[in-house]
């Protein structure tokens, strides 16, 4: 049988390799690509990863810690110019679903800014003042 495929390819078993003199030869690298698995579903696997990730609910505070938070504002009004440190928890939206985080910020506070409804601090962190939960620093505690 070995006799009979010698026979049959017999014709081009000497002849030289073809090279293209249109297309340049392919890297080992572009080669193998060739036959690496099929991404029918490209993103799939970032949607599923987008879905697992946990948000909280926005829990909004009663009336007595926002009487709290009215009257530690109150303060910041008065002592801005002193530029006090304050740690503040707020709740941060999440850009792509419903829900957030509740973050917490400590820094100096260099102005608020009642337009905007924001407290400026001075590295320009911006916060708005409608999304804080929670106020703490030295000022607070006299």
């Amino acid at each position: 049988m070995q006799n009979e495929l010698k026979h049959t390819y017999e014709d081009i078993l000497d002849r030289p390799h073809h090279v293209s003199g249109k297309h340049p030869r392919m890297s080992m690298w572009d080669r193998a690509a060739q036959f690496s698995p099929f991404a029918a579903l490209t993103g799939h696997g970032a949607a599923i990863r987008e879905t697992e990730r946990l948000t909280e609910r926005r829990i909004d505070p009663d009336e007595d810690e926002r009487e709290i938070l009215d009257r530690k504002l109150q303060m910041l009004r008065e002592l801005q110019e002193a530029r006090p440190e304050i740690t503040v928890c707020y709740f941060k939206p999440d850009e792509r679903k419903e829900g957030g985080a509740y973050v917490t910020y400590t820094g100096r506070l260099k102005k608020i800014d009642a337009f905007k409804r924001s407290l400026i601090f001075e590295d320009k962190t911006e916060l708005p003042i409608g999304q804080v939960v929670a106020m703490d620093g030295e000022m607070f505690e006299r």
